[in-house]
């Protein structure tokens, strides 16, 4: 018989709701017997509570008698103040919970974390989740994930609830590693899509024809598909999304992860710049492949 797991879910934003609204729709094929959630905005926790979300005044409530606690944060500030914070996380979890972070954290933080948890007896997990919001609306994520083998044994059928692919990387901290330099590679290649269409469409060449012959070719990738042509062709870069601030600061950590390698990342950093330039023009909410209006900006302003 299946071990009945309760469940806390903390940070119920963008990708969290639907990530949390997938564990309650199937909530019994994965052996979990509740599911308590908390975010600061009041609407999310209101949409899952009638689907048989408990709602939770506090973290701390949210995490009292769970088995598993998930956490989808947007960063390490986020992560830190709920874990190691004057009444966080740490004060409140003890022996047989085990913690997870949903989100992108830079790996030294993830690393500390694992420590200060076990000290307290819990388990813990890097698992960050890869994929758009469409994928955390259909439940088609991919989740890395870092941590002991029977840490991950313990937490796949839940996290499968919401992904399609559950993957172990490794022990903790290899799943933000994984995460960091997929997206890495993501950034550059919807900047080198974003330069091409330019380019293309400066010779009189559409998008579309573009798009569709790359399509065809070696230049085929998830990213042409999924950014390229739903975002950059169209010119559509909403604010609910992957935004630029976002995608910098998970580049700044996989950047970070290489000077600490001693290893050059030139095409890291000039992401990096193209997307700082972006976020002090005011695009820092704008969904990330944004980059393409600094592109055509340099040449307006060259004359071209």
């Amino acid at each position: 018989m299946q071990q009945q797991v309760a469940v806390a879910f903390i940070g119920l934003g963008v990708m969290g709701e639907p990530m949390c609204r997938h564990i309650l729709q199937k909530r019994a094929g994965a052996g979990v017997s509740e599911v308590r959630g908390f975010d600061i905005a009041g609407a999310p926790v209101a949409r899952l509570a009638e689907q048989g979300l408990q709602a939770a005044k506090s973290p701390q409530e949210a995490v009292e008698g769970a088995d598993l606690v998930l956490m989808s944060l947007p960063g390490d500030e986020q992560l830190k103040a709920l874990c190691s914070g004057p009444d966080g996380l740490l004060k409140h979890v003890g022996p047989g919970q085990t913690i997870v972070d949903l989100g992108t954290s830079s790996v030294d933080l993830t690393v500390k974390l694992e420590v200060k948890f076990a000290a307290q007896g819990a388990s813990y997990a890097d698992a960050p989740v890869a994929r758009t919001r469409a994928a955390a609306e259909a439940g088609t994520l991919a989740v890395l994930v870092g941590g002991a083998t029977s840490v991950f044994d313990r937490i796949r059928p839940v996290l499968g609830c919401f992904a399609e692919e559950v993957i172990h990387c490794g022990a903790v901290g290899s799943g933000q590693v994984v995460k960091q330099m997929n997206n890495m590679v993501l950034f550059q290649t919807v900047t080198a899509l974003a330069e091409a269409l330019s380019i293309a469409q400066s010779c009189g060449v559409s998008g579309e024809t573009l798009f569709g012959a790359m399509s065809k070719g070696s230049g085929n990738s998830f990213a042409l598909h999924n950014h390229g042509r739903k975002a950059l062709i169209p010119r559509e870069f909403p604010k609910r999304a992957f935004s630029t601030s976002y995608a910098l600061k998970d580049l700044n950590y996989a950047i970070e992860l290489a000077k600490q390698a001693d290893i050059r990342a030139p095409g890291a950093a000039a992401t990096q710049a193209l997307f700082e330039e972006a976020i002090q023009k005011g695009m820092g909410d704008d969904y990330f492949p944004t980059v393409i209006r600094v592109i055509n900006e340099a040449a307006r302003e060259s004359g071209q």
